[in-house]
């Protein structure tokens, strides 16, 4: 037997003594959830608050999923374990004491779990069970599970306190669940602040960042960073003559070449207007001019129809390319001018084409 059958039940199932140990558990479980932890932590904290602050050999929380036709995550505490392997791949409400306990949406009291059709034995020395629902608004959150090794442990009393218990655990668990999903709000707002809204790819500001982080891995292991400066030709002369929308489909397509053109450590970004820019980590120049072309060749094979174009009659692009190896003591964007410079050296030379730029000796 365990030493949790030592405990001395009646001095600790007093009213005083139950209302001081409850005292304390809503002091400690208001602590865990202002921590800001994540879920589980939170509810190992308060199971842990449960068997220390509290005369019960086990404490376990069920949490379900939404709308709750199964549990889905578990924590438990205490001297004495359950064996957890029910609820690994989930455990559907249909089962146990738990799923009746969500069914019926009220507490269940078990006071001889050998007598209870609905339970499933977790540990040979328990002998009774008291089940509360946690629920917070119209949300049944799961089940808040305490297990005692005698069948006269759940008074009146005990019952008050671990219903009050489980009314807390909800709130944290609400404020726990409104924590990450503002975190998933917030990451995701970050991420559509890095992304042009038109075209899908990384917007100026993300370009930035990236070209300056670049800039400092690269220049501390001696490899050369590739800027492609790409720009939609005679694109004014699409709009009036083909309308926006149309334009606008034609630059999506062009940011999608661009981005298939970058690979996995590049970053096709739009970088104003009709232009767009490519940076390639790690490409010499003979790379990225190749890298250049194909994306011009691709382009043109994509045969969008541009009749007022003076080059074409489908949209092309003019291409500048720049490389340099990066010196974490030199601006990045001499970059960005080398590969503007060669923009403007193709369009000079009749646009649908590729230039590069060397930097000044």
């Amino acid at each position: 037997m365990s030493d949790c059958g030592d405990r001395q039940l009646p001095d600790a199932q007093s009213g005083s003594a139950w209302r001081r140990g409850l005292t304390r558990v809503l002091v400690r479980i208001s602590r865990e959830a202002l921590q800001g932890a994540e879920l589980d932590t939170i509810l190992k904290g308060i199971c842990d608050c449960l068997v220390t602050e509290l005369p019960v050999p086990i404490a376990s929380i069920n949490l379900l999923d939404d709308p709750p036709t199964r549990f889905l995550r578990y924590v438990q505490s205490g001297e004495l374990m359950l064996d957890a392997s029910p609820i690994a791949d989930g455990w559907p409400i249909t089962r146990g004491v738990s799923g009746r306990c969500v069914r019926l949406g009220v507490p269940q009291l078990v006071n001889n779990v050998h007598l209870d059709p609905d339970y499933i034995v977790g540990n040979a020395e328990v002998n009774s069970e008291y089940l509360v629902p946690i629920r917070h608004g119209r949300r049944m959150h799961g089940v808040l599970n305490i297990e005692s090794l005698h069948a006269d442990f759940f008074d009146a009393e005990a019952c008050m306190v671990f219903d009050a218990v489980a009314d807390l655990v909800a709130g944290a668990i609400h404020f726990a669940r409104m924590t990450e999903e503002l975190q998933l709000v917030n990451h995701k707002l970050e991420r559509l602040s890095l992304l042009d809204g038109l075209t899908g790819i990384a917007n100026r500001r993300h370009f930035d960042a990236e070209l300056q982080r670049h800039w400092l891995q690269l220049a501390a292991v001696r490899q050369p960073l590739a800027l492609l400066m790409v720009d939609a030709d005679a694109f004014k002369a699409l709009n009036d003559s083909r309308g926006h929308l149309y334009g606008d489909e034609c630059l999506r397509e062009l940011a999608r070449s661009c981005e298939r053109m970058t690979g996995d450590d590049g970053v096709a970004a739009r970088f104003g207007g009709e232009e767009l820019a490519l940076l390639m980590p790690g490409r010499a120049l003979p790379a990225a001019l190749a890298a250049a072309e194909a994306l011009r060749a691709k382009v043109e094979a994509l045969a969008m129809l541009h009749p007022a174009s003076p080059v074409a009659a489908c949209v092309t692009v003019s291409v500048g390319v720049a490389v340099l190896q990066p010196d974490p003591e030199a601006q990045p964007e001499q970059l960005i001018a080398l590969a503007d410079r060669a923009l403007y050296a193709a369009k000079q030379q009749g646009r649908n084409r590729v230039c590069h730029a060397m930097p000044d000796a």
